[in-house]
Order: structure tokens, then sequence, then C-alpha cells
């Protein structure tokens, strides 16, 4: 995918959707931070059921520390890996509490200093909450990115660097959702929606398939 190619790959995407949101249910950073660590190999739509009643209950740390782990593991239950993410988002709240004074850090570094909380989800809330031009890469940019030719990269980090130097500058901090919608319900990891895609004639595959497709 060539500069040009690029640039109307996003112009396409942005026209469709000129205010991508993510679909993780939230009121406050600090609910975008808790539903962002749990949401790791989890749908958001399991996520927000879980959070649903969990949020009801505590939406600050410290509330979340008067939950108390056995409460808040039994109220995420429905998610993978639930008992570790209950730890973790306890651990995390205590840290917010004494360290932070109950508030969301602003840097990747004190963020990335949280139990169960990487890069990707760093730079989740760095975007969403604070409105940096981070790029958190999911399963979903990663296939995107390397389908399409847009940012190639044979791990997170490489696409994620690939992406920061690719994608034009205006359309920085909106690419993450993009992305991401884009690779949930057109780009597909087993059944790409090549024929519909609005981007098709950008991409490396979608050519690639048209042109199979064309000569069938």
């Amino acid at each position: 995918m060539n500069s040009t190619q690029i640039e109307t790959f996003f112009a396409r995407l942005a026209a469709a959707n000129p205010q991508p949101q993510t679909e993780l249910v939230y009121t406050n950073t600090f609910e975008l931070l808790a539903a962002v660590l749990l949401s790791a190999q989890a749908t958001d739509v399991s996520v927000n059921k879980a959070t649903r009643r969990l949020f009801a209950l505590a939406h600050t740390p410290q509330r979340m520390l008067d939950l108390g782990l056995d409460r808040v593991t039994e109220l995420i239950r429905t998610i993978g890996l639930y008992r570790t993410k209950a730890k973790n988002l306890l651990a995390t709240c205590r840290i917010l509490v004494d360290q932070h004074g109950g508030q969301i850090p602003r840097s990747r570094e004190a963020l990335q200093a949280l139990p169960g909380v990487g890069r990707k989800t760093a730079n989740v809330v760095l975007n969403v909450a604070f409105g940096e031009p981070a790029m958190a890469v999911d399963t979903h940019i990663f296939r995107v990115s390397n389908r399409t030719g847009l940012a190639p990269g044979r791990n997170p980090l490489e696409v994620e660097q690939a992406l920061m130097r690719r994608v034009p500058a205006r359309y920085l901090v909106d690419a993450h959702h993009w992305l991401i919608l884009h690779g949930r319900y057109v780009c597909q990891a087993r059944q790409p929606q090549c024929l519909r895609c609005t981007v098709n004639d950008c991409c490396d595959e979608g050519r690639k398939r048209l042109k199979s497709a064309r000569a069938g």
C-alpha cells in the first residue's frame, strides 16, 4: 500500500464514520482503564455485560477496593481469565489510590507499571481518554495492517511503529478505532468481506481477491 492508497484508505473510513468510538461502555477514565484491563482475550460484548454490574457498584479505585477480591471475582466470572484479572484490577486500584491519588496517570510508563496493564492497554487509555495519537495493536489491527499492506510487521510492536510512521497525522487519533472496527466487521479473520469492502482497491489482498473474482 503506497502513500496515495493510505490517504484514500483513511479518507474513506473517516467519511463513513467521522467520530469512531470504542465499543467498551464506560463513564469515566477509571472505568475505561478497568474495562480495557478486563478485555484481554475477551470480547467487548462479554466485558460490557460484566462491567454493567461491576461499575454500578464501583466506579472509582477506592470503591473497587471496598468491594474486595471475592466480590469483584464473582462479578466478572463470565469473562475469560477472570481470577487473574480480578487480582490485577484490585492491585491496580491499590496503586492508583496509594500513588496517584485515585487518578489515572497520563504517562505510558506509569500506566504500564500497573498490574495487568501492558503496552496495548496503556495505548488505549492514552488514545481514548487523553486524545493522544497512540496505536493499540490488538488482533484486529495486527491482521488488517498485515493483510492490507498498510503496516506489515512480525509482531504488535513492529506494526505499531509502522502505523505511527505511515498513517497521516490528521488521521492518527482516530485510526485505532477505524482499524479495529474494520477488522471486526469487514476484514474478518476467516472470511474477509472483500467484495463489499469500501477500501478494497487500496488493499494488497483486496486487489488480489477482486482480480480473482473478475477472472472467475
